[in-house]
């Protein structure tokens, strides 16, 4: 384990760093001096003063300055000011929410100042919700943005990269540092049971885009996490221009069973009228593997050898330990983690952007190249070419609106077809040379496999991807519109993984017959048509707005597996043809229909009370005739309290506050189509040159939707005139009616029928979000975002849960995502093995009897703070991420320490004599029974979980401005932006936030790159 005095000092400078942090700003919102003057002025009159809203409300941090200068000061508590000036001097009084006033001292000594509340400035947040849009302070559900200032400061293409860190109540986990790779996100919890049933819905300019991945396990999962290439890496970040994440009930209703949970609504850039405008945005980075694993070095690990066998008692020691017995050098040091994955990767992004358009037509188009590739030796990169295209038009009387849009990308991804990160990790350092002298690669007389080998066989992966949508609204009657959304995407995927004969010791003889590649072919495409009626009125004190509309959808994948070997050259190997036998593993056509009716209504009293209804009822081809409608709705409310009279009376600390809460259902049909049919599959035996059929799922017309009850009540405040925001939200969700394979006697034929368990799963948990504005002036600006969640994943009920599939890894009362572990007695002093608890008492530690122990591997709390600096023309924005959680042991992960693999250095402080007191047991070369039994009991249990909690410093962003095109025609910005710069974390793997050691972690980045205006 790490030097626990090295760690404790981090914690101790880490909790100065803090202290200082919330001293300055607690200072610099105390403090009454903004700025220094440019100039000597005279400053012999003292003038005070007080400045009120309309109703006479002290307002307390609203700006006062002295005009043409930087000095000045802000109001107290009680709305009061003293500042010392020129007797005739000009104030400049602002405050967020208010309108500016410019007033002359005139010789006074006091003055009066009542500020005029800006309506359109404390409302001008507008925040999309999918099917309406709505003012941010008067919006009843949970919503959260992101814009488009910390989209582009991501590096990353995947746009789930630009929200980690930012926004509370969601989990994002980048799966891998593979370009391509997914991220794993998650709203609010885990609601279902099953693993692949907790994706959020994805909506992009209206028109929901499928996430599921096109590629094929057995293409892709050596190299790229999960099941291949993420779609969402076919969408250029550099396009969006905000992202808006619906929570509760209130905000993803009205999507009915597709927000179960939660919805992602991506909004692309759209032209602006105004001056025809320009943009080229050109960067260029560097990436590396930030932390590997400190690992033995020659001499440590031979002695680690020597000690194995001579603890096994082997004197002799044997002909195939080549690392030690003479074979391999053993002076020889590699340093295998820098050799095969610590190369320097390479981005390259340039985009162009030209947009402009009058009153009445407005037009963007943009285009973009980005290039990355591998840390891996060799040429292997993701390329991805993107563009965007948008227009919007309406006629002159403003009653026909049309928008349209286009985005259409293509990816071409060079992978190995296999990652070598686990082998790096593993490989003797005194292992033998890479290559020959004549450039050939080294068997070492068939001593070891040499480890890029791997590298003979290739993953490609070629992916399209297009999402159009075009909107049409047209104003009926006064308040009353027509729309209608039309929506069409579609997505193709051709991989194809090769392994050559050449991935073998050419000792062995074997020719490119035994040559193999797999194909796999996909394509969706899916259209969508949403016709809407929105009515608007008022009633004295009142607006009323309601929405009705319908949904229809339709989705089609078809996909092609083959699979081909015995090649007559590898120069054939991707051609179908050159193969003598050819399997086709898949063939098929899967559709999804889905339609639905939903409905909203909100209304606004006094702009101080609303209330939001949303319905919806949705129908899925998913589902049996019995069960293939189902209805949902939610009820919000919220309630603006600082705009009452006994609040600007007794609550004028206040600038505002807002009390809501929400509760309703949603659904989810995530189960994969044709689910409920009894199916059938083609066999893979012949008979009389005839391929049969055997059945492969059973028919089930009760299957029906899983249901997710939420409720959520939320509070917002602001103080200091809106300088400081606080929101505090606690939500409760009730997953039900879980879609999982029900286990059946073998002697049905089956081992499962898919259907509904009446098992319940309950998300609820803490989010708070703090937003200060520290220092404000014209020079110098500090803003602050802090964000938190703790949130609590638990299994409420499941019925004979004994007697399931599933007893092996849930327990009622505890958390979907947990491990039933050995308990760990530690290293034994006499004979130095693990030792465990043995709890049925029968001599013998195994499952199930024994596993009792649980450990929860969902983050206790996670979090992002960040804060945005602006000086003159330089801005700086600091972003760090947070999350407490656990994780395995590297040394529980890899093998036992004294066979031939090399080790973390923390094997080091293993059992060596009796009466030693230690947590790694002795060194076995593997030939010791009880020793090899001891560690593969010890990664089963409690000791091989440790504290996998990080801080990382995630984005670091530098922007310079040389020159703005207002003012010169052209405007130029310079910056550097760096990702994952730095991690604090005592977890001893390559990565806390994968928690994995097979793949490459997420890469630290550095960026530099300008922007030029035309």
């Amino acid at each position: 384990m790490k030097n626990n005095y090295i760690l404790h000092e981090k914690a101790r400078s880490f909790n100065r760093l803090f202290s200082l942090f919330l001293f300055l700003t607690f200072s610099s919102l105390c403090n009454n001096t903004l700025a220094l003057p440019k100039y000597k002025i005279d400053l012999q009159h003292l003038v005070s003063g007080k400045v009120t809203d309309s109703h006479g409300t002290p307002l307390p941090g609203v700006q006062i300055q002295i005009e043409g200068t930087q000095q000045g000061t802000i109001t107290s508590i009680n709305g009061t000011f003293s500042i010392t000036s020129h007797p005739y001097a000009e104030l400049i009084i602002s405050s967020l929410g208010f309108i500016p006033q410019q007033v002359s001292i005139n010789n006074r000594d006091h003055i009066t100042i009542i500020l005029e509340e800006d309506i359109t400035q404390l409302n001008e947040i507008t925040i999309n919700a999918g099917y309406y849009s709505v003012k941010e302070r008067e919006q009843t559900g949970n919503i959260i943005q992101i814009n488009k200032d910390a989209i582009e400061e991501q590096d990353l293409p995947n746009p789930l990269a630009a929200i980690q860190g930012r926004a509370a109540g969601v989990e994002i986990i980048q799966t891998s540092g593979i370009p391509g790779a997914a991220f794993d996100i998650k709203i609010r919890g885990q609601n279902s049971i099953r693993s692949n049933g907790n994706d959020p819905l994805f909506v992009v300019d209206g028109v929901p885009f499928p996430t599921s991945t096109l590629g094929n396990a057995q293409t892709s999962s050596l190299i790229i996490p999960g099941l291949g290439v993420s779609p969402l890496n076919n969408l250029n970040s550099n396009d969006i221009e905000t992202i808006e994440i619906l929570k509760d009930a209130d905000a993803t209703a009205i999507y009915g069973s597709r927000g179960a949970n939660g919805v992602v609504l991506i909004t692309t850039k759209k032209g602006k009228s105004g001056k025809t405008s320009f943009i080229v945005n050109l960067s260029s980075g560097l990436g590396e593997v930030a932390n590997p694993v400190d690992v033995l070095n020659t001499s440590e690990y031979i002695s680690m050898r020597q000690e194995a066998y001579a603890n096994d008692g082997v004197t002799q020691i044997p002909f195939n330990a080549y690392d030690i017995n003479g074979t391999w050098d053993p002076t020889k040091y590699t340093n295998w983690q820098k050799e095969l994955f610590g190369n320097t990767s390479f981005l390259t992004n340039a985009e162009a952007q030209f947009s402009g358009g009058g009153e009445y037509t407005q037009f963007l188009v943009s285009g973009n190249y980005n290039k990355q590739t591998t840390v891996f030796p060799g040429d292997f990169k993701n390329e991805k070419v993107s563009i965007l295209s948008s227009l919007h038009h309406k006629t002159k009387n403003d009653k026909l609106n049309l928008q349209f849009s286009v985005n259409y990308t293509t990816d071409t991804n060079n992978l190995p077809a296999t990652s070598i990160v686990r082998e790096a990790l593993l490989l003797s350092p005194n292992a033998p040379d890479l290559y020959n002298t004549d450039g050939s690669l080294n068997w070492e007389n068939s001593t070891w496999n040499n480890p890029l080998r791997n590298f003979e066989g290739s993953y490609l992966a070629k992916s399209t991807n297009l999402i159009s949508n075009a909107v049409l609204k047209y104003t009926l009657l006064n308040g009353l519109d027509f729309n209608t959304s039309f929506g069409f995407t579609q997505s193709q995927l051709n991989e194809i993984k090769t392994t050559p004969n050449t991935i073998l010791n050419p000792a062995f003889g074997i020719g490119s017959e035994a040559s193999s590649a797999f194909h796999n072919n996909a394509n969706r495409t899916s259209w969508i048509i949403e016709p809407q009626l929105n009515w608007k009125t008022q009633f004295k004190n009142s607006t009323l707005e309601a929405l009705f509309g319908m949904t229809f959808q339709d989705e089609i994948t078809n996909t092609t597996s083959i699979f081909a070997n015995g090649f007559t050259s590898n120069a054939f190997i991707e051609n179908l043809a050159a193969a003598q036998n050819v399997s086709i593993n898949e063939n098929s056509e899967k559709e999804y229909k889905y339609q639905a009716f939903f409905a909203r209504l909100n209304i606004n009293h006094k702009g101080k009370y609303f209330v939001n209804l949303t319905g919806r009822r949705d129908g899925s081809s998913r589902f049996g005739s019995e069960n293939k409608f189902a209805n949902f709705g939610a009820v919000g409310a919220a309630w603006i309290f600082s705009r009452e009279g006994f609040s600007k009376s007794h609550l004028n600390f206040l600038s505002f506050g807002k009390i809501r809460a929400s509760y309703g259902s949603t659904g989810s049909d995530q189960i994969g189509d044709y689910q409920y049919f009894d199916t059938f599959a083609f066999s893979n035996s012949v008979y009389q040159n005839t391929i049969g059929l055997r059945p492969s799922r059973l028919y089930n017309p009760n299957f029906s939707w899983e249901k997710n009850i939420k409720f959520e009540a939320g509070l917002e405040l602001g103080f200091l005139n809106d300088r400081i925001n606080f929101s505090s939200s606690y939500y409760q969700n009730t997953s039900s009616n879980q879609l999982v394979g029900i286990p059946l006697p073998r002697t049905t034929g089956f081992s499962s029928i898919n259907a509904n368990l009446n098992a319940t799963v309950e998300n609820t948990g803490w989010e708070f979000e703090l937003q200060t504005v520290n220092i404000q002036s014209d020079q110098f600006k500090w803003s602050t975002n802090f964000n938190i969640t703790i949130p609590t994943n638990r299994l409420v009920s499941f019925p004979n849960l004994e007697g399931s599939t599933y007893s092996n890894q849930l327990v009622l009362g505890e958390p979907l995502n947990i491990l039933k572990l050995y308990q760990s007695q530690g290293v034994n002093p006499d004979h130095g093995f693990f030792e465990f608890t043995d709890f049925d008492g029968n001599g013998i530690i195994s499952r199930p009897q024994d596993n009792q122990i649980i450990k929860d591997l969902n983050p206790s709390y996670y979090g992002g703070i960040s804060n945005t600096f602006t000086y003159g023309r330089f801005n700086l924005d600091i972003l760090f991420n947070f999350t407490k959680q656990l994780g395995m042991d590297y040394v529980a992960t890899t093998h036992i320490p004294g066979t031939m693999n090399n080790q973390s250095r923390d094997v080091l402080h293993r059992w060596q004599n009796a009466g030693d007191q230690t947590d790694v047991q002795k060194y076995t070369s593997g030939l010791n029974y009880n020793g090899t039994l001891a560690f593969s009991n010890y990664a089963q249990s409690d000791a091989a979980i440790i504290d996998a909690s990080y801080l990382r410093l995630k984005t670091l962003s530098l922007t310079y401005t040389l020159t703005n095109v207002q003012n010169m025609g052209i405007g130029c910005k310079f910056f550097l932006r760096g990702q994952n710069l730095w991690t604090l974390t005592n977890y001893n793997g390559l990565d806390p936030e994968t928690r994995s050691n097979t793949t490459i972690p997420p890469l630290r980045f550095i960026t530099l790159g300008t922007t030029l205006t035309f």
